[in-house]
């Protein structure tokens, strides 16, 4: 993976070890990466510090992720976002995606599938981890 221009990445869950193990696999590509555990402080720390991407997990507020995709990306549009979820129904990935999302990483596929889901989504394309099923047309 080569370092993209962008110097920061922002990260939101409410579960410090995910957040950890997320933060090994981009620490390498990006200068810093910077972690919230709630959606005020995410859109908040998207605006202010001007990032080009966010890591997202579906379950940051009870009962209303797809509501808080929709709210983060009318309040930071230019923001790249990747929304990562246990999840695995397609219906889930093709109702993040319509919501706003950039891309879909299950929470187990982590490890295998989120450097290229950030290669992708930085090029502009959408990605969806292969076991959440196919991308939406």
């Amino acid at each position: 993976m080569s370092k993209p221009d962008i110097r920061c990445v922002l990260l939101a869950d409410r579960h410090p070890g995910l957040m950890e193990g997320i933060r090994g696999l981009l620490e390498t590509t990006f200068d810093a990466v910077v972690m919230v555990a709630d959606e005020v402080s995410l859109i908040e720390s998207a605006t202010r510090l001007k990032v080009a991407l966010a890591v997202v997990d579906l379950s940051l507020t009870r009962g209303g992720g797809l509501e808080m995709v929709r709210r983060f990306r009318a309040r930071c549009p230019e923001v790249k976002l990747i929304v990562v979820s246990i999840l695995e129904e397609p219906s889930v990935s093709r109702s993040a995606l319509e919501a706003g999302a950039n891309g879909f990483v299950l929470k187990r596929a982590i490890a295998t599938d989120m450097l290229a889901a950030v290669d992708a989504v930085l090029a502009g394309q959408r990605y969806v981890s292969p076991e959440a099923g196919m991308l939406p047309t």
